[in-house]
């Protein structure tokens, strides 16, 4: 297949991940940087790009990507994406936006932002380590985590990258040995001790919050943040890995307001083409921030930093004209979906649940809950978080009685038929136990900005007949493999 100029740029200025196979033309996680014919429902682990999105493209690009390769028109086109995003969720004044190449490189902004805080380095606590990205182990933990940066490609992952403070690394699971969600107050208590114990060693503690995981929680509540500030104060900093991008303009400006650092991505719900992220950061953080590692010259661009972060100028003034270009397709798809009120968006979204819980029952499946039972309710509370995604656990029924003993590696090589028979949803994740304690089967079928989009320029009937048709299209598809 021979790729448009703007795709092919879409390949480039990222790590191994969004390189095409030669023979497929799709990248590792089967999705590409251009329109398909295919039935997806993969916005938790990647989307193609939009036909939509690709015709904005090429009238924004008409004259060719090429010259934001250069630092200085890079610098310019970064601002005006750093204008769109501002508007599109109504950032308060000062905010600042710092881009990345993907999400997991994001990890780096956070410790970069609490670098120097303590003498003894940074105590970085992960929650939920199995429901975000994979690579988020290593650069949480200051290291590399894949061969290549979107700037070298002679790295090694689990290599420390130079100039970062000693990190110590911890983890709460977000779900117990059953796979049920732990509730907000456990997983509070438990990083109480984590932060003292942090600080009693000499280490900053930067604690990590989830706003939709990869199976749609959002852990731990606002007033349990709230606890643990008016308790450790400045000694704690957090930040909100909302990379799957389900989150509310009201929930970014409630965690902004609370100077907590805000990750997005423009590769998962948003839409666009994989793979590209952006970090927001509350007014102040930047100014105050340590200077940059010296490191970072081998991840970052010196336009993707905000003005006036001490030390840029470590960074090459280069530009990456595919991040760009994906950065930008994802914000045209974020503007469309923004326009919309929340009141349409959850027509579509009731649309897609009832149709997605038909899918479950026909397949005796269990939608697995993206709530603590402890907070059922909040599944209604936010629709966009906890309802646009929905994973099915393969082994169990809607009582909970054992309905297949299929394990991780099935779901696997179910996704993979799948995907081969020209249907895609989200990857298997680790959430469901057997009771030889392996990992069940799961697969997740997800709603993207740009399908709610479509749907809420249709009528209720064709869009609840559109919805059972991809389900049943979906069932026909996964049957065979279930036994």
């Amino acid at each position: 297949m021979i790729l448009s100029e703007l795709a092919d740029w879409m390949t480039r200025g990222g790590d191994a991940r969004i390189v095409l196979d030669p023979v497929t033309a799709l990248n590792r996680y089967h999705s590409a940087p251009y329109p398909r014919d295919v039935l997806a429902f993969a916005s938790s682990t990647a989307n193609d790009l939009s036909a939509d999105a690709m015709a904005y493209l090429e009238a924004e690009f008409a004259g060719g990507a090429d010259r934001l390769e250069a630092g200085d028109a890079y610098a310019t086109y970064l601002e005006k994406l750093r204008g769109r995003i501002a508007a599109a969720y109504k950032l308060p004044g000062g905010t600042d936006i710092f881009f990345a190449p993907s999400g997991t490189d994001l990890e780096y902004v956070a410790l970069l932002a609490v670098a120097g805080r303590k003498p003894n380095g940074v105590a970085n606590l992960l929650l939920g380590a199995d429901e975000v990205g994979s690579g988020c182990i290593h650069s949480a933990a200051g290291r590399y985590f894949a061969n290549e940066t979107a700037l070298v490609d002679d790295v090694k992952p689990g290599v420390a990258i130079s100039g970062l403070p000693p990190i110590e690394m911890g983890d709460f699971p977000v779900r117990n040995a059953g796979g049920e969600a732990y509730d907000s107050a456990t997983l509070v208590g438990q990083m109480e001790a984590a932060i003292g114990k942090a600080l009693a060693e000499g280490c900053y503690p930067l604690v990590h919050v989830v706003h939709g995981s990869k199976t749609g929680l959002v852990l731990p509540h606002l007033d349990d943040i709230d606890r643990l500030q008016l308790r450790f104060g400045g000694d704690v900093a957090f930040v909100v890995d909302a990379c799957q991008a389900r989150i509310t303009t009201q929930a970014i400006h409630d965690y902004l307001a609370r100077g907590i650092i805000v990750f997005l991505t423009g590769s998962k719900f948003m839409g666009g083409p994989p793979f590209s992220g952006f970090a927001l950061l509350p007014a102040g953080i930047a100014a105050a921030a340590a200077p940059l590692a010296g490191g970072m010259a081998s991840v970052f661009r010196r336009a993707e930093v905000p003005a006036g972060w001490a030390g840029a100028e470590v960074l090459p003034d280069s530009g990456n004209a595919g991040l760009a270009l994906r950065l930008s397709a994802s914000l045209f798809e974020l503007e469309r979906f923004q326009q919309l009120s929340l009141m349409r968006v959850a027509r579509v979204v009731s649309a897609f649940n009832q149709a997605a819980g038909k899918l479950a029952e026909r397949l005796h499946a269990r939608k697995v809950a993206a709530a603590p039972a402890q907070d059922a309710a909040e599944e209604q509370e936010h629709p966009i978080e906890m309802q646009t995604l929905v994973t099915l656990d393969l082994c169990h029924d809607s009582s909970g009685k054992v309905s297949r003993n299929l394990d991780f590696d099935a779901a696997v090589a179910l996704h993979k038929a799948m995907t081969a028979d020209g249907v895609r949803l989200g990857q298997p994740v680790r959430c469901v136990r057997l009771a030889d304690g392996r990992w069940g089967a799961t697969l997740r079928v997800g709603l993207s900005m740009p399908q709610v989009v479509r749907l809420d320029g249709v009528g209720d009937t064709e869009m609840a007949e559109w919805l059972q048709s991809a389900m049943d299209r979906i069932a026909a598809a996964l049957e065979p493999g279930l036994g």
